[in-house]
């Protein structure tokens, strides 16, 4: 559970994102009958009407959402939620395999805790395991949100059906133990790189970068500068986290419902994704008639990064237009 001194230490910890549009930051204790209670950290940035909350993506704390952030929190029609999922950051790492419709559980503890309850209030967005963590939320709880966005994910299936088919990626199974025992941030920016961004795009200038850097020194700067001031991983942590990702499952049926209830849906892939390839969003479609459907060329996994301005002004059309569907159900509901 989170106590007093949950919260004192989480505040001593120094935030990537900016404390003049944090208006709240703390712990947020999440309990379980037949589970080792934990904590969740959390900020909250803005303060306007229309509400988001991100989802980040397997051994990733909440500061990848960095450029997002800056964005929505300085726009009055937003509030901005990002957390820490467990086994990562701040949050607690409790023992055992995870799951995402656990995770999806501490999310929902999160939006109770943070009073997040009312009707058509919520934009979800979530990347990888993060877009499957909503996927779980958005079944669970599908009356309280107005749009979701789910980037460069999956549905799931069977046993070890979300297991990558990259061979570097799966290399990293044995690696995981090396990198998160490593100090050298160089050498796990290296491999990360590799699995998240195109080579091509690596190469190539920076777009709006005054020093005419590469977007592979931009990116790693920014890995640097978060790093720096991130909790390491545990280990407990980072093989729960991947348990939760080999066996998410979402069945067409489930996700057909959550297709019908939820106002606007919005699924993203990309075409050099080699951790969840294109196919898998394809296949989300197909499982969710109602959503808008885009893949990305020359993208990789980490869509939001790699053109973090194409994805807001796009995650900026979705919020309105969630917003708008919500109207149009309302009054249809009224006629």
């Amino acid at each position: 559970m989170a106590n007093l001194g949950d919260q004192e230490v989480a505040l001593e910890f120094q935030s990537i994102f900016d404390p003049q549009t944090c208006t709240r930051r703390g712990m947020c204790p999440v309990a379980r009958e037949s589970f080792e209670s934990h904590s969740l950290y959390f900020e909250v940035h803005g303060s306007g009407p229309q509400k988001i909350i991100f989802i980040m993506g397997m051994n990733h704390t909440s500061f990848a959402w960095l450029s997002q952030v800056e964005h929505f929190s300085k726009l009055e029609q937003y509030t901005t939620l990002v957390f820490d999922n467990r086994g990562v950051g701040l949050s607690g790492s409790p023992w055992g395999p995870y799951s995402t419709s656990g995770m999806a559980e501490d999310t929902i503890c999160l939006l109770d805790y943070l009073q997040w309850t009312e009707d058509r209030s919520l934009h979800v967005v979530g990347i990888s395991l993060g877009g499957m963590i909503a996927q779980e939320l958005a079944y669970r709880i599908p009356n309280r949100i107005m749009s979701l966005s789910l980037l460069a994910t999956r549905a799931g299936g069977g046993p070890w059906a979300n297991i990558p088919s990259s061979t570097r990626f799966m290399l990293s199974l044995t690696l995981e133990p090396r990198l998160l025992t490593t100090s050298d941030l160089e050498k796990i920016f290296t491999f990360l790189e590799g699995a998240l961004f195109p080579t091509e795009w690596l190469d190539s200038l920076a777009e709006d970068d005054p020093d005419g850097r590469t977007n592979r020194e931009v990116q790693r700067e920014r890995f640097c500068r978060m790093m720096e001031i991130t909790k390491p991983q545990t280990l407990t942590g980072a093989l729960g986290q991947m348990a939760a990702l080999v066996t998410h499952s979402m069945s067409p049926e489930r996700l057909a419902r959550v297709s019908a209830s939820v106002p606007k849906v919005l699924i993203i892939s990309a075409a050099e994704d080699t951790l969840i390839p294109a196919a898998e969003g394809e296949n989300l479609k197909r499982r969710m008639p109602e959503a808008e459907y885009q893949c990305w060329e020359k993208t990789g996994h980490a869509v939001f990064s790699q053109y973090s301005k194409r994805c807001r002004q796009l995650l900026e059309k979705v919020f309105e237009e969630g917003r708008e569907a919500t109207g149009e159900r309302a009054d249809s509901i009224c006629q």
